[in-house]
């Protein structure tokens, strides 16, 4: 059965690490251990799940027509990772991944408030997606959060916003919280949809195979559902929350007209990317994908990351959804065997076979989705000068141009130097994007030539008092300078 480890019993050593207990963690991780590896599973949050199946073990939310049949699926990937010998770590930020003198990898983890470095032979992050910067005017307001806040409190904790709620952006998961809130009980007053209808013209290629993926009867109960009972606003260009100390209503831009609906809570929502901080700080390479507009991390066919052993499954390395993600796990599990001599490469390639095929199956009509969904230029670089964008370090969008005008900054490596972009405690996750966006806008180049962050470890904020607990060695040093 699995092992729920603390500091003090987690093993110097492990065949593999996996980093994130969402569905692609939790299948890497499970199918690891039925091989016979020794594995140990690490993640950030108090139970296993992610976050489109967080707490699935422990929601308060027992009625299953809330939060959706789908969400529930979660519970059989658990039960499977507990019927392994695999260790479990929940509560465990890992903040360095980095190759060690045996041919395999140290990892620098803080559990329970002790920081410790460990060594695994292979490693597979699943560290999944994280919401897209959406940065408008007074996004800062108390009352305005993102919509996978407001389903975290959800989930969680059974919590749905008080008063007036107003959800707005665009994506699949805009009809699906909204479903999931109204059932809840949450009072929604508008839904605002900020997709450009220009963007079906874009995606109208990809519509047949949508129309044979299983994204098709999903999607249309999820809008069926939403508009049938909701008020929704489409043609959305422009969004700005007002309020003096705290969100009072949104100023709403549809047609050339503006409106201010009255409002107690905005969650915010402009899709998902790939979260890439772990990985870019671990040296994997990485590319722009146009389509998804966003960094992504470069994987073959195996999920193998640029950096032989160390893997990337599930949304961290493209986004493609909680099934898809669990599949994903599966096949860089094998793989890692693979490279651990516990499967011949026929052995690998069979098993995975099947897999494989529904995994082909299972993103079938992913890119129309996509492209249908890809925000609008003006929400991916605020236009108005005023609005916070690096909001650990209040740094304004006028402030970045200006910088990149002026000063000729030609990247968001140098920027930091000037505005301390990317410094804070997120370490460039809620600005990263959106400094790329601007810094390219203002050159006049493409993101991919703008480049990103180079991040280094630690990733996550690390206590002092973690620090002190580390052993007093050279490998430690490095593991927090390098």
């Amino acid at each position: 059965m699995i092992a729920i480890e603390t500091i003090g019993q987690v093993a110097e050593h492990y065949d593999i690490a996996v980093v994130g207990a969402g569905p692609a963690g939790l299948a890497a991780a499970a199918r690891a251990a039925e091989l016979g590896l020794s594995v140990l599973l690490a993640d950030e949050n108090p139970a296993p799940g992610g976050q489109i199946y967080r707490a699935v073990t422990t929601t308060p939310v027992t009625p299953r027509a809330v939060l959706g049949e789908d969400y529930w699926k979660g519970g059989a990937l658990v039960d499977r990772l507990r019927a392994t010998n695999a260790a479990y770590a929940p509560g465990c930020t890992i903040w360095s991944v980095a190759p060690d003198e045996a041919g395999g990898f140290e990892l620098g983890l803080s559990l329970g408030g002790q920081a410790r470095l460990i060594a695994a032979g292979q490693v597979i992050l699943a560290t999944g997606a994280q919401e897209r910067p959406f940065p408008i005017p007074g996004w800062t307001l108390p009352g305005v959060m993102t919509a996978g806040a407001a389903q975290i409190a959800l989930k969680a904790s059974g919590l749905v916003p008080s008063g007036r709620t107003v959800i707005a952006g665009c994506g699949p998961l805009l009809y699906l919280l909204a479903g999931q809130l109204a059932a809840a009980g949450a009072n929604i007053v508008a839904v605002l949809d900020t997709t450009p209808r220009r963007n079906w013209l874009a995606a109208i290629a990809a519509f047949p195979d949508f129309l044979r993926s299983p994204y098709l009867a999903k999607g249309l109960k999820l809008m069926a559902t939403a508009r049938g009972k909701l008020p929704f606003k489409t043609g959305v260009t422009a969004l700005a929350a007002e309020g003096s100390g705290k969100l009072t209503g949104v100023m709403v831009t549809r047609g050339g007209a503006a409106e201010t609906i009255p409002c107690d809570a905005l969650l915010l929502h402009q899709g998902v990317i790939p979260g890439i901080n772990l990985a870019n700080a671990a040296g994997c390479a990485q590319h722009f994908d146009t389509v998804q507009h966003c960094w992504t991390p470069t994987v073959d066919e195996w999920f193998a990351s640029s950096i032989p052993g160390i893997a990337i499954a599930g949304d961290g390395a493209g986004i493609g959804g909680a099934e898809s993600a669990a599949l994903r796990g599966e096949i860089a599990a094998l793989d890692a065997a693979r490279r651990l001599g516990r499967l011949s490469e026929a052995e690998r390639n069979a098993k995975a076979a099947p897999t494989k095929a529904e995994l082909a199956r299972s993103l079938r009509g992913r890119r129309f989705l996509d492209l249908l969904y890809r925000p609008a230029p003006q929400f991916l670089a605020p236009t108005a000068d005023e609005t916070i964008v690096c909001r650990c370090e209040e740094v304004t969008a006028g402030q970045i141009r200006d910088t990149a005008r002026r000063l000729g900054v030609t990247g968001p490596n140098q920027m930091k130097a000037f505005l301390r972009c990317g410094m804070g405690p997120c370490q460039g996750r809620l600005c990263g994007p959106t400094v790329v966006e601007l810094i390219a806008q203002e050159r006049g180049a493409s993101p991919e030539e703008t480049g990103y962050y180079r991040l280094r470890p630690p990733v996550k904020p690390v206590t002092l008092a973690e620090l002190a607990a580390l052993p007093p060695t050279d490998a430690a040093v490095k593991a927090v300078v390098r």
